[in-house]
């Protein structure tokens, strides 16, 4: 009869032949961004630990947020520094859109991926599902003509881009991602927003 002990030690290396990617989600914990402000300057203090956590090149997300926030900065170590008051909200979104353009797989939402180049294409693949997507960087315009937020209730127009992973289509809208059943990838269409939960809304396609 095994002892507990044995169990113990059994049930340890049985954890331990496990491989890496089932327990990856359940790890994966992005950092809240640790803001502060110097004269006319944010510094962003604890950059190098969320780029660690995403497992992505520091300079290709600062070169995200510079653009994304329309002002000019650089990297000082493990820290980020941009030119005026950047809202800590901001910096939030930005990084989260940021990890669901070029971190997380869109079929089974693991982080397990890598950006691979394609020619000039740019792609993203799974490392856990074996999924692929080209990604399709999303340009914020910095013009006095600036996009409002969603409203629930208002009627959008927008382009259906990919497909989520419980078969609903995927839009975007500035800087909210839109789920909307019922469509196809590639489609135009007009949707009616339901639900907004952060930068994420939920909509259906508007019956004109």
């Amino acid at each position: 009869m095994q002892s507990e002990d044995d169990y113990k030690k059994l049930l340890g290396r049985l954890r331990e032949s496990l491989p890496e990617t089932i327990t990856a989600q359940s790890r994966f914990k992005i950092p809240e961004p640790e803001v502060l402000y110097e004269g006319k300057t944010t510094v962003f203090r604890n950059f190098g630990d969320i780029v660690d956590a995403i497992n992505r090149e520091a300079a290709h997300l600062m070169a995200f947020l510079l653009r994304e926030v329309g002002t000019a900065g650089n990297q000082e170590g493990r820290r980020a520094v941009f030119k005026g008051r950047v809202p800590i909200k901001q910096l939030e979104d930005r990084i989260t859109n940021y990890v669901e353009m070029f971190v997380l797989c869109s079929e089974c939402q693991r982080p397990d991926t890598k950006l691979v180049k394609d020619g000039r294409t740019l792609i993203l693949e799974c490392e856990a599902c074996g999924a692929h997507r080209p990604v399709r960087v999303h340009r914020t315009t910095h013009t006095t003509e600036k996009i409002g937020a969603l409203e629930v209730g208002n009627v959008y127009e927008v382009t259906i881009q990919d497909m989520g992973r419980k078969g609903d289509g995927i839009a975007k809208y500035d800087k909210y991602i839109i789920y909307v059943p019922g469509v196809t990838k590639g489609i135009t269409t007009k949707v009616r927003i339901e639900k907004i939960s952060g930068t994420i809304a939920f909509a259906k396609q508007a019956i004109e």
